[in-house]
């Protein structure tokens, strides 16, 4: 097949996230079909953006055709970003006779998190006669509404309803990474035959063989936790408000005299607060520790004898969830305490930790004191039994063979 797909953050290993549609297009070209990506030139989630000078411009990357449309930078989630989206929907409705002839998709796949490409989607269906494809990676304008607190009548959350809708309505296929989005789908007309759940995923070859060594701050920080006998609680990815750590201090707090450490690697919007806060506590067993490259992730795992995640208690998450990080944890083979209420438990379902109520320190408090207190080696029996989940259902070329037979369904 020739698959086109928009995905406005589109990423690589060289330009850093989104990587979803780089992994899924490299399977696919793997497999013998023909990929490409549409996606801006300005994107807040990559860590180096493309050098695009004003004109589009094209590059092949592991057999992935790029092309890239030059949009202006933006910070926040003001007007810049609105422009930055209007300049590239724009930029891809003038490119669409010269794309279609050129590249002749069978596939169109509109996935750029907001609802609105579907409609230059379509029309580059349309005329390349291929079948149009709507990703959802999260429920807009619900989640802007429900997460965000914008209102039901906002002109953004009514243009975002109207794409959603017409989404629904005229797609041949709709993909979800959510997996619990079935009665809210069929409530805005979806007809749930088009409906296919491809959840996030994993790149297999990322975890084979030996991962980079970690700094020497970080390595000797953990080397001298387990040799004074503690337990390792660590947590890695984003701090911002939606990973709860606020409540795993609340924990760390109530476990002071507990042989347990707790090391958190990450930047976000909270991290400098969250490390002020443990310093003025006088939390001594709890450090934080600057990110690190994204090679490193598995070793820094591998020191880990409980993963943290959590979540803060909101009705979006009836939906479901798909945390890159906790598929991390559960390929690194650790016992994770999950505190959370969603649709769906990767971690329950898996058997590789424990699950306990969100926003509750308390609990949290007792669940990691729960955890620790197993041995070694039950503590890696989850962890086997996560990773082998993870393996069967969230690897890449799993999900992207799973994804062309919705294409072809």
């Amino acid at each position: 097949m020739r698959i086109l797909l928009v995905n406005h953050y589109a990423g690589s290993p060289r330009h850093g996230m989104e990587f979803r549609p780089y992994y899924l297009a490299r399977e696919w070209v793997r497999a013998g079909h023909e990929v490409t990506i549409v996606a801006a030139s300005y994107s807040h989630v990559r860590a180096v953006q493309p050098e695009v000078p004003g004109q589009p411009v094209e590059e092949v990357i592991d057999g992935i055709r790029y092309r890239w449309l030059p949009t202006p930078a933006y910070q926040g989630n003001g007007m810049g970003r609105l422009r930055n989206i209007l300049s590239f929907l724009r930029q891809l409705r003038a490119d669409a006779w010269r794309l279609t002839r050129e590249f002749r998709p069978d596939a169109v796949i509109a996935s750029s998190t907001y609802p609105m490409d579907v409609w230059v989607a379509r029309r580059l269906a349309r005329l390349a006669k291929a079948r149009l494809v709507y990703e959802v990676h999260d429920l807009w304008p619900l989640s802007l509404i429900e997460l965000s607190g914008m209102s039901t009548h906002h002109p953004f959350a009514l243009l975002c309803a109207k794409a959603e809708a017409d989404a629904y309505r005229d797609a041949d296929v709709v993909v979800s990474m959510l997996p619990c989005v079935h009665e809210h789908m069929a409530s805005r007309g979806l007809d749930l035959r088009k409906l296919h759940i491809v959840p996030n995923g994993f790149a297999p070859e990322e975890w084979q063989g030996d991962s980079a060594p970690l700094g020497a701050t970080l390595q000797s920080h953990l080397d001298a936790e387990r040799a004074a006998g503690r337990v390792i609680v660590g947590y890695a990815g984003s701090m911002g408000l939606p990973n709860a750590l606020d409540v795993l201090l609340d924990a760390a707090a109530r476990l002071r005299d507990a042989p347990l450490s707790f090391v958190l690697v990450g930047s976000g919007h909270e991290a400098l607060r969250l490390a002020q806060r443990a310093q003025a506590e006088g939390l001594q067993h709890v450090r934080f520790f600057a990110p690190i490259p994204k090679a490193q992730i598995p070793t820094l795992l591998s020191h880990f004898d409980i993963a943290y995640i959590g979540w803060q208690r909101t009705p979006i998450y009836r939906f479901g969830i798909a945390p890159n990080k906790l598929i991390d944890y559960l390929m690194a083979g650790r016992a994770v305490l999950h505190s959370v209420e969603a649709g769906n438990d990767p971690v329950a379902e898996a058997g590789a930790g424990l699950t306990v109520a969100p926003e509750d320190a308390q609990a949290v408090a007792n669940g990691l004191l729960q955890l620790a207190a197993l041995t070694p080696g039950q503590r890696a029996d989850m962890g086997r039994r996560g990773r082998a989940f993870a393996m069967a259902h969230h690897a890449y070329p799993v999900l992207a063979a799973r994804f062309i037979e919705a294409l072809r369904a």
